[in-house]
């Protein structure tokens, strides 16, 4: 949901389209710097996070961090911009925040997500974080990115000292994309127990539910909407009936269209008729 007006704005617009939970950005995504919140600000989302009954909200951080960055400046300035998200993130309540692991550079998957270990473990250090999990989300693995194997994942959670503090946010386009299949009963349970055993369900926090334009494998990170893409709708009704996640936050990230409002709504009426019961 945009935050065009306000962070509050958010909520109401989640109201408007019929959502029970919303993601957010908690300032510009695409600059570093940020406006501090300010204590009416703070009171007036608290009031319509109340109102609005929408429970819980995430957020994602901004697209310009990279935590794997190996270029000293461009990583100082992701740690402190990273500071900055959880810190917003701890102000408004928001329990997670989710972030890409970011690109290596060139430099190794293994020195990569060291970095991401290391920068996580230094902004957890911080009081004001501790009421914000971190999560992780799963990549198509464009460029140098890390997240398009479970592996990566679990790596940096293993090699992190405040790991209890990391959770898992699963893209179904990315993981699909990453070559992960969930198209059909078997390769949808084949994934799911890759994921439980390489990471562990119980980490995953949040869900992202979008379809993909593009093919199985092909490590391109582009959304289509739910029903209309590569995935369709049988791994999205695998996944909404999936016991095991029903008590997880399901976020869709489909394109917005010319009209916002209309275009999520019909997103929604197609997953929730997927529902059995």
């Amino acid at each position: 949901m945009s935050i065009a007006g306000g962070v509050a704005k958010a909520l109401l617009r989640g109201q408007q389209t019929g959502c029970d939970t919303i993601q957010i950005f908690t300032k510009n995504n695409n600059q570093w710097r940020a406006k501090a919140l300010t204590d009416q600000e703070v009171r007036t989302y608290h009031e319509h996070r109340g109102t609005t009954g929408i429970w819980p909200v995430v957020a994602h951080d901004g697209y310009l961090i990279n935590p794997a960055s190996p270029k000293r400046d461009l990583y100082r300035k992701s740690l402190e911009a990273l500071r900055i998200e959880v810190g917003r993130a701890a102000a408004l309540e928001i329990p997670c925040l989710i972030i890409h692991p970011g690109a290596h550079l060139g430099t190794g998957e293994a020195e990569g997500i060291q970095r991401v270990v290391e920068a996580l473990d230094t902004i957890l250090e911080d009081a004001k974080a501790s009421s914000v999990t971190i999560c992780l989300e799963t990549t198509a693995g464009q460029g140098s990115s890390l997240g398009h194997r479970f592996e990566h994942l679990a790596a940096i959670r293993e090699g992190m000292k405040q790991r209890d503090r990391v959770g898992i946010c699963m893209d179904t386009c990315h993981i699909f994309a990453a070559g992960y299949e969930i198209r059909g009963r078997a390769g949808y349970e084949q994934t799911m127990r890759q994921l439980d055993t390489v990471i562990g369900l119980d980490h995953i926090k949040c869900i992202h539910l979008n379809d993909s334009q593009r093919e199985l494998g092909s490590r391109v990170d582009r959304h289509a909407h739910i029903g209309q893409g590569q995935i369709g709708l049988e791994g999205f009704r695998l996944l909404v009936n999936d016991p095991r996640l029903r008590h997880i936050p399901m976020i869709l990230e489909t394109p917005k269209g010319e009209d916002p409002v209309a275009t999520d709504r019909r997103n929604l009426a197609v997953l929730r008729s997927l529902v059995r019961g």
